[in-house]
């Protein structure tokens, strides 16, 4: 089977995909059954290939931001994407309209209709000049993350390699990098307000051409939430800051008596042992030898899997120059194959993102019998549950990377992904506000970050960074400027892997690991509430699912002294 590096890339003739598709389109509106059922799947067929074309563009493109083929290349999908989106949004009208939904329904999964009903609401042909200008913006953004260099300890790397250093025993060390992220941030302040102030404007315009009330309402439908609304949000954030918040606190006052700090400043909170946190063992090369072991012996499922990824080179994991920040999981449904994109830098999180991005593509690699590739993913709170129960799943391996360090290790990522929920449902928050408020300015839009970090995560104190105390952390989330409202899925995806750890891992419950199979492999033809009922778990809405979980960490985390930490 080819390798990626292999994999066939062609920029698609708009032309010529436009006549293709329209001309099946028109055969539609008076085809019978059984031609209805054909034109559809060539049209489907059709879908695919296009977005296979633009998932390797933009996988090459973010591996080397600066190669210039694919620089073209990303500049062509950032006008051409919102064309050939309207071309797919007619190809779901002709669907929808057809006279035999009947057969239809019994060729395409449920969800596909769903989606299609939402890409009709947020879609028109008057909103591409601005789909284009909002695409041309992200990629300013990405851009400046990517092509950073900041200098330190006489060397000059990518903002990524900072991250051991973050993490240094030494205060004066992690004090000192974290400066050097800051005052790159500080460096790009205006340019950055600009870009984002641009976003809101073209989204809120966007929204309104739709005939929509907000952005808020617009982004529902854009991340097909199906099961829930922005009030059923709202109270899920009263949860965490009941049921959650004082457990971080907790946590954060443990942390400080174990460093021996009086007071945690915010460039402490990433160290959480004065001898140094859990690193994993060996070079990128060994962890990822280590994590094909790992996979072959936690199923056969896992094992196959995993041989796959590493024989066509799906991976791509070792920071450099030019590459684009953070990491991600795609598929490529012309080659039926997952592909994982990550910058590891010598930290747990390259352990965390063995697991996380595996997982996602582990569930992808499962589901990848579905042939429409909207339906091929879950919705992404659902997508999340794969990939954050799948870290838990791992936990008997952890031996393999963290040898002596494992039981250092357990503590920290419990106690971080506890911690993440409060951060998660802050940048959830904020958007809220933002896009509730478009006419906000740059600064109260800092004000605004400031007031909700304060409410949700207290610990953090900027006294020695006046940067970040106007409100300025969020520049850093890309989430934020690139894909609105997505976040928080994690948390609710947390609260479900959660459940998964406490079936698995405590409970021994010898189901656990085939309730997980069963929602991989169902992808995305079932909806959120759906893959939870599917997996057995209890809804993150439900009253008092929260408080249980909770309450079985906090059990799990107080009984391993620090002594042994």
């Amino acid at each position: 089977m080819e390798k990626f590096s292999e994999f066939c890339y062609k920029r698609p003739n708009y032309d010529e995909v436009k006549k293709q598709m329209r001309a099946r389109i028109e055969e539609l509106k008076i085809a019978d059954a059984k031609l209805t059922v054909t034109l559809a799947e060539e049209l489907n067929l059709l879908n695919s290939e296009i977005n296979s074309q633009q998932i390797i563009s933009n996988i090459r493109h973010s591996i080397d931001i600066t190669d210039t083929f694919y620089n073209e290349e990303n500049d062509y999908w950032n006008e051409y994407a919102p064309l050939y989106e309207e071309l797919i949004t007619d190809y779901y009208r002709g669907v929808l309209a057809s006279p035999h939904q009947e057969v239809l329904r019994t060729t395409f999964p449920a969800t596909f209709f769903l989606i299609a009903e939402n890409q009709l609401k947020t879609f028109s042909p008057a909103i591409i000049e601005l789909s284009q200008t909002e695409n041309n913006l992200i990629s300013r953004y990405e851009k400046i993350l990517a092509t950073a260099e900041v200098e330190f300890n006489n060397e000059k790397m990518p903002l990524p390699k900072l991250g051991p250093f973050y993490q240094s025993p030494d205060r004066h060390v992690r004090q000192a990098a974290d400066q050097v992220r800051s005052h790159f941030f500080a460096s790009k302040e205006i340019e950055l307000d600009e870009i984002y102030d641009s976003l809101v404007k073209v989204r809120t315009s966007m929204a309104k051409e739709l005939g929509y009330p907000d952005y808020v309402a617009m982004g529902y439908d854009m991340m097909n939430r199906f099961d829930y609304d922005r009030n059923m949000v709202e109270s899920y954030r009263k949860e965490i800051l009941s049921q959650v918040v004082p457990l971080t606190q907790k946590l954060y006052k443990r942390q400080a008596e174990r460093l021996g700090l009086e007071t945690l400043y915010h460039y402490d909170l990433p160290i959480e042992f004065s001898e140094g946190n859990a690193i994993p063992k060996g070079t990128a090369e060994e962890i990822l030898d280590k994590g094909v072991t790992m996979y072959q012996e936690l199923s056969p499922e896992t094992g196959e899997f995993m041989s796959q990824m590493m024989d066509r080179q799906l991976l791509d994991v070792l920071s450099k120059p030019g590459k684009q920040s953070g990491g991600y999981c795609d598929f490529i449904a012309s080659y039926q194959a997952p592909f994982i994109f990550a910058n590891f830098n010598g930290t747990s999180g390259d352990i965390d993102v063995l697991t996380h991005e595996a997982g996602h593509a582990f569930q992808v690699y499962q589901s990848r019998w579905i042939k429409e590739p909207e339906c091929v993913f879950p919705t992404y709170e659902s997508c999340e549950i794969h990939s954050m129960s799948m870290e838990f799943f791992t936990w008997p391996w952890m031996h393999l990377f963290f040898e002596e360090q494992t039981e250092k290790y357990y503590y920290s990522h419990l106690s971080d992904a506890v911690e993440f929920l409060p951060y998660g449902v802050l940048v959830d928050h904020f958007q809220h506000e933002v896009y509730e408020h478009p006419e906000m300015t740059p600064q109260e839009r800092k004000t605004t970050w400031r007031r909700l970090e304060r409410m949700y995560c207290p610990e953090r104190d900027y006294s020695h960074d006046n940067f970040l105390e106007k409100g300025t952390y969020w520049y850093r989330q890309g989430h934020i400027f690139a894909s609105p409202f997505y976040y928080i899925d994690y948390t609710l995806a947390q609260v479900c892997a959660f459940q998964f750890w406490q079936k698995a891992y405590i409970e021994k419950d010898p189901c656990a690991w085939n309730d997980y199979m069963s929602i991989c492999k169902v992808g995305g033809t079932k909806t959120f509430l759906e893959i939870i009922n599917l997996a057995k778990l209890n809804s993150p809405f439900e009253e008092g699912s929260l408080r249980k979980v909770m309450e079985t960490i906090d059990g799990y985390l107080s009984n391993i002294k620090d002594e042994v930490l």
